[in-house]
C-alpha cells in the first residue's frame, strides 16, 4: 500500500471514529456534560460548554477528515483533542477515579470495571493519534477535496 493510500485509510478510520463518537453523544447532550464533569479536570463554569460543544465538534471534525477537506488542519485538531483525551484518561486512572470514559456516549459515571478499560482506551487513542499525526505530516491523499480546492505544489 502506498503512503498516499495509507493516508486515505487514516482519514477514513480517524474521521469515522470522530463521526461515530459525536453522533452517539448528540441525542443526550446532558450525558456528555456529565462525562466531562466526571473527569474533574475543568473548572465547573466551563464544563457545560465543553460537554455540549464536544459532540458537535467531533462530528464536524470527522466529516472534514472523511472528505479530505483542510486535512492538515483537521488532523492537527484531531491530534490535539486526542492528546487531551489521553491526558484525561491517564489522569483519571492515576487519581483512582473509576469512571466510564464517555468516549462513545455514556455519562462518565462510576463503574467498577472502568479502570480495567483505561489501558484499552489509551491504546485506542494513541493509535488514532498516530494516524492523525501521519495526516499532519502527509495531508495530501487521493479522493480528497483538498486536491480539488488547493493547488498542488511541485515536490522536489
Amino acid at each position: 500500500m502506498s503512503a498516499n493510500w495509507f493516508g486515505v485509510v487514516a482519514r477514513v478510520v480517524v474521521g469515522g471514529v470522530w463521526v461515530i463518537a459525536g453522533l452517539l453523544k448528540l441525542p443526550d447532550p446532558a450525558e456528555s456534560v456529565r462525562a466531562v464533569r466526571a473527569y474533574q479536570l475543568l473548572p465547573e463554569p466551563v464544563v457545560p460548554t465543553v460537554g455540549y460543544a464536544l459532540p458537535v465538534l467531533e462530528v464536524l471534525l470527522g466529516v472534514v477528515l472523511l472528505l479530505g477537506l483542510l486535512t492538515r488542519f483537521g488532523a492537527l485538531l484531531s491530534s490535539l483533542m486526542l492528546v487531551a483525551f489521553i491526558v484525561g484518561i491517564v489522569s483519571a486512572w492515576a487519581r483512582g477515579l473509576e469512571i466510564e470514559c464517555g468516549c462513545f456516549g455514556g455519562g462518565g459515571g462510576a463503574s467498577e470495571a472502568a479502570s480495567a478499560t483505561y489501558p484499552v482506551d489509551i491504546a485506542r487513542d494513541v493509535g488514532l493519534l498516530l494516524l492523525s499525526g501521519w495526516l499532519v505530516w502527509r495531508p495530501r491523499t487521493p479522493l480528497a477535496w483538498d486536491n480539488r480546492l488547493l493547488p498542488r505544489t511541485r515536490e522536489a
